[in-house]
């Protein structure tokens, strides 16, 4: 259809344009999945728009490697200006990404996205995202703790002691900025953490409304989950070891262009929404590097930051 035809050139540009800033010269690395390959094109070729150079690699998932790119993919982001990388599954936590990022290489991974939801997304206004998000971070890193509860029996308590909080709205245009596109959110890696947590948006199998999985966390770790779909979930953390249960991310949603579709890179940026993330939380202030980071979201949320309301009942009241 030309609008959404329309509507994507508009949100590939701005990933190229505004989020990463590619300037005449630059050299853009673009990972792609086999699925993904059609919008890695589009994204390239917004590339070489702006005056840019580089290339479209299509790297298919292989179990050999795990999560990590093929090492002559991890070489060519380390030798790019810029890369983006939508595809699956995520680099957002390899060691290939890291060393990017070590060596003044910036960039997004888009792990899951679909024409459509970049198009939706990057909609948004920005101004009004970025401000949105800033406040919710600046909270983050003045407060020690914080507390989450909703009407399907989330009561978590977390602690944010010596935890900056991260504001994403998109501006990866420094040298060694890391981010995840589409954007929209506000977060932090916690301390530590107690309590439960009832996730209505789970990777996998998307929405569980209706059928919730509900977490345990003791001494900022999984301690169990249950649910039709918690084994799942916790066999996806497990397959990389204890480290795996950490608890990673507290983060709110600041993205009014998002909705419920199931895909957590969607869910999670949703405005009044908040997620909470197992795995990895050395790339976002923590301390565990391992190569797994799963999101699940909690519907209609109260946040409370350092005695401050900042969601109340799914509504973002900052």
């Amino acid at each position: 259809m030309p609008g959404v035809s329309a509507d994507l050139d508009r949100a590939v540009a701005t990933v190229v344009e505004r989020c990463l800033g590619v300037a005449v010269g630059e050299e853009l690395l673009v990972v792609a999945d086999p699925d993904g390959a059609d919008l890695g094109r589009a994204l390239h070729e917004a590339v070489l728009a702006a005056g840019g150079d580089g290339a479209l690699v299509v790297v298919a998932p292989d179990a050999r490697r795990g999560t990590e790119p093929p090492r002559c993919v991890a070489a060519a982001m380390a030798r790019a200006d810029a890369y983006l990388a939508p595809c699956l599954p995520s680099i957002s936590h390899t060691r290939a990404r890291r060393a990017a990022t070590e060596v003044g290489v910036r960039g997004a991974t888009l792990p899951g996205v679909t024409e459509d939801l970049l198009a939706r997304l990057m909609s948004a206004d920005f101004d009004a995202l970025t401000k949105r998000s800033q406040a919710v971070a600046a909270l983050l890193t003045d407060a020690t703790e914080a507390h989450l509860t909703c009407p399907r029996g989330t009561d978590l308590r977390l602690d944010l002691t010596g935890r900056a909080g991260i504001s994403d709205h998109g501006d990866l245009t420094t040298p060694g900025a890391f981010g995840n596109l589409p954007c929209g959110e506000g977060f932090v890696a916690p301390f530590d953490g107690e309590g439960t947590l009832v996730a209505s948006s789970v990777p996998g199998p998307g929405v569980v409304r209706d059928e919730p999985v509900t977490l345990t966390v003791r001494a900022g770790r999984l301690a169990d989950a249950t649910g039709r779909h918690a084994a799942a979930y916790l066999e996806q953390l497990d397959a990389h070891g204890s480290a795996g249960r950490n608890l990673a991310e507290l983060g709110v949603g600041t993205n009014d262009r998002a909705t419920l579709t199931g895909n957590i890179l969607e869910d999670e940026k949703i405005l009044g929404t908040a997620h909470v993330a197992f795995g990895a939380s050395a790339a976002i202030g923590g301390t565990v590097a391992v190569p797994v980071h799963l999101d699940v979201v909690v519907l209609e949320p109260t946040v409370t930051v350092g005695g401050a309301t900042v969601v109340d009942a799914g509504r973002l009241v900052l």
